[in-house]
């Protein structure tokens, strides 16, 4: 049965939603819109169900709460799989199965899925109505806190059919919670087929379809195929006293920092300086016909790891959340207000952790989960750019990599050119946090922050970059940041927050030819006399100093780390990178 105006006459939907629902078997099938009253009839259903909690209206008006199931608090990346004909286009550093005999897994596990449930069809556009870069995706779920999530991330509705109008191009998503056993759990994806199935999961990492699954896997796979990138970036404008406009796109590990650096407050020294967010996640760039590189967001709100946000960290984030915004996992206070390790204020004297339990300062466990989130609509952010609808996209002047290192990385470092920023981003390491699930803490190479969403072979993917290169008469520089190196006391020695502007303006000048720099073994780094430190009495000219230093010995025991990812993709590994390694090894 049909709940709902069937909003759409496109043959291929209707056909494929028939197909999933003779599979499925719901009880009902509900053809969601996007509008508003749907939203407040979904939310009452959800309430009522016990899937969303309803916040304190007066303090955070149109906010909700979901618990995930304990099992089901992170992207699980050893049952995350790519799906080809062949291994070897999956890559080493993907989990692969041949796609016949994983449908069949699949199809087996979604029989009768569905009974006693509401299978609701979610419409959904990724990036700008009109943008050369749009893609349509259809997700089929039976879960409605999946549905509500989709109407904040993504251009949910009736203007994905218009996008789409009587195309068969479009993703085919289906989502199954079944019983959320870890045993059944899967996120598979069939990059020829462009198709995602997701089972046994409620966690937004592993079911809103439309980000990593879509927006990177996917997408990265179409990229390579059409020519245009699928990346793991924020892209933020900065915009000067006098006007001047530039962008930057960054790829940060997750919880590593990038939504408080697409948000970030310059500080009171910079007065007259502006950011502008785009995106805080991922960014879809092509070339453009004038040889520069041009991005686009593809989402349309904001995912975010919330512990640790707060009015010095993330101000314009506490801003974002404070309406219509779903919290997953958080600690709620007895006045239904939602708490985090490491918001504003002292802990509460007593509230409700995310697993639903009692809880006070003394019980010895996180209230919220470290990979607490939200999920709130990007129009909810006060500095929101305007070009965030612009089809073609804003052109990017640099791209950033960084990650968290406590050691050896220097704050700021520029690349020496293209080949050898793509060799920075490929070697690029960092320690894992609680976005994924396994060990936190140790150091792992994660090229381009892309290893878990790179929906093809990982060496393909580097070769690609260089592709892109030959098509661009004006490309990015390419840049590397650490944010946590700490020194002997173990105490982060950069402030961070609102002061990283003062390396994002070194960087703006280096593209603009405006500072100066010295050559280093690992590239460009910026000596005290070009770098703004007007204003931070925490870091003079000897720290400064320390945090660019390059230390050789641990620098030769970096490369013999890089060894941990080389060794996997040596057989395919482009001849660049090993070119750029030996020089490297040369300089120290």
């Amino acid at each position: 049965m049909s709940i709902g105006k069937r909003n759409t006459e496109n043959s291929h939907v209707v056909s494929w939603v028939k197909q999933v629902e003779t599979l499925c078997e719901p009880d009902q099938v509900f053809w969601c819109d996007g509008s508003d009253r749907e939203r407040q009839t979904l939310t009452q259903e959800a309430i009522d169900r016990g899937i969303l909690i309803e916040l304190n209206q007066k303090k955070l008006p149109g906010c909700y709460c979901h618990r995930s199931n304990p099992n089901d608090v992170a992207r699980i990346e050893k049952r995350t799989i790519i799906c080809t004909p062949t291994q070897e286009e999956a890559g080493p550093t993907n989990n692969w199965a041949q796609p016949d005999e994983m449908y069949e897994k699949l199809r087996n596990l979604c029989s009768g899925g569905m009974r006693g449930r509401t299978m609701y069809v979610v419409p959904y556009l990724m990036g700008p109505p009109g943008s050369p870069l749009a893609k349509v995706g259809i997700e089929l779920t039976d879960s409605v806190y999946v549905v509500l999530s989709m109407r904040i991330m993504t251009r949910m509705g009736a203007i994905a059919y218009r996008q789409l109008a009587d195309s068969a191009d479009f993703n085919r998503g289906l989502h199954c919670m079944l019983d959320m056993n870890p045993d059944d759990r899967y996120i598979a994806h069939f990059p020829q087929d462009n198709a995602i199935i997701s089972v046994s999961s409620n966690y937004g990492g592993n079911v809103l379809l439309g980000k990593k699954c879509l927006a990177l896997r996917i997408g990265s796979y179409l990229g390579r195929r059409e020519g245009w990138m699928a990346e793991h970036m924020l892209i933020l404008g900065v915009e000067s006293p006098e006007g001047e406009k530039t962008y930057v796109a960054a790829a940060f590990p997750s919880a590593c920092g990038k939504t408080n650096f697409a948000m970030m407050v310059p500080p009171k020294s910079f007065e007259g300086w502006k950011i502008w967010t785009i995106g805080d996640d991922i960014a879809w760039m092509r070339p453009g016909r004038d040889g520069r590189l041009y991005a686009v967001n593809p989402e349309s709100g904001y995912f975010g790891v919330i512990p640790g946000t707060n009015g010095r960290s993330n101000p314009n984030a506490l801003a974002t959340v404070s309406r219509d915004t779903i919290f997953t996992n958080v600690a709620l206070t007895p006045d239904l207000d939602v708490w985090w390790e490491g918001k504003d204020g002292d802990p509460p004297a007593e509230c409700t952790d995310w697993k639903g339990e009692p809880w006070t300062p003394a019980s010895g466990t996180p209230a919220a989960h470290p990979n607490s989130r939200f999920a709130a609509p990007m129009r909810n952010n006060p500095m929101l750019g305007r070009e965030i609808d612009e089809p073609e996209g804003v052109p990017i002047s640099a791209i950033i990599f960084g990650g968290r290192r406590a050691s050896t990385i220097p704050l700021v470092f520029q690349a020496f050119d293209w080949v050898h920023g793509v060799f920075t981003g490929a070697t690029m390491g960092s320690e894992t946090t609680a976005a994924a699930a396994g060990a936190v803490g140790q150091i792992r190479r994660d090229p381009m922050a892309m290893l878990p969403f790179c929906g093809y072979n990982m060496s393909d993917y580097f070769k690609h970059w260089f592709r892109i290169r030959k098509k661009l008469k004006r490309p990015p520089q390419i840049f590397h940041v650490n944010w946590f190196r700490k020194d002997s006391n173990n105490q982060f020695m950069w402030p961070g927050y609102g002061e990283n502007m003062r390396v994002l303006k070194w960087i703006i000048d280096r593209c603009n030819g405006r500072a100066d720099a010295t050559e280093s073994a690992v590239g460009w780094i910026p000596n005290a006399e070009s770098f703004d430190l007007t204003g931070l009495p925490s870091v003079n000219r000897e720290r400064f100093e320390q945090l660019q230093e390059i230390n050789s010995e641990e620098w030769r025991k970096e490369i013999l780390c890089q060894d941990e990812l080389f060794l996997r993709l040596y057989s395919n590994l482009p001849k660049e990178l090993i070119f750029q390694r030996e020089l490297l090894a040369a300089r120290l």
